[in-house]
Order: structure tokens, then C-alpha cells, then sequence
């Protein structure tokens, strides 16, 4: 809900711009691609910030189980591919 609500701020906020651009003949794919560059750099930059803080608190909270299991480290490639599908 969260990205959601971020992309259609953003879209009414530069609704102006598209239009500008629409104007001078730019084409729906290069305005969706310049939606998109902005979302995906601002998704990668929340990844690499959570994924520290996520690895800190998990091994935190598997250390007080009796059985230890190894946390893999492709789960965090997984949920940053599954945040770039949702930001597109």
C-alpha cells in the first residue's frame, strides 16, 4: 500500500510534466521509463539500507532457538526482486 500510495503522489505531483513532455512528443514508454528509474533507485537504496538491520535482528531472534538453523543469504535477493515487482 505503502509504494502504492508513493507512486500516485508522485504521478499527480509531475502530472505537468508528462503532459509537457507528451507535448513535445516524448512516448509512453520513455515517461514510464522515467517513473520507473526513480522508483527502482529509491527501492534499491531501502534494500540496502534493510538488509543490515534485518540480518542483525534475525540472527538475534533464531539465536533463541534450541535448533540452529543457517539463514540464507539469497531470501534477501528474493524480497528485493519481489519489491522491484511491485514498485513496476
Amino acid at each position: 500500500m505503502g509504494l502504492f500510495g508513493l507512486a500516485s503522489f508522485i504521478t499527480e505531483q509531475r502530472t505537468k510534466e508528462v503532459g509537457i513532455r507528451k507535448a513535445m512528443g516524448a512516448t509512453s514508454i520513455s515517461v514510464v521509463t522515467l517513473f520507473s528509474k526513480d522508483f527502482t533507485r529509491w527501492v534499491l537504496i531501502s534494500n540496502l539500507f534493510a538488509w543490515p538491520a534485518a540480518f542483525y535482528f534475525l540472527n538475534k531472534w533464531l539465536q533463541h532457538f534450541a535448533y540452529r538453523i543457517p539463514f540464507p543469504f539469497w531470501i534477501f535477493i528474493v524480497t528485493s526482486v519481489v519489491a522491484l515487482l511491485i514498485a513496476f
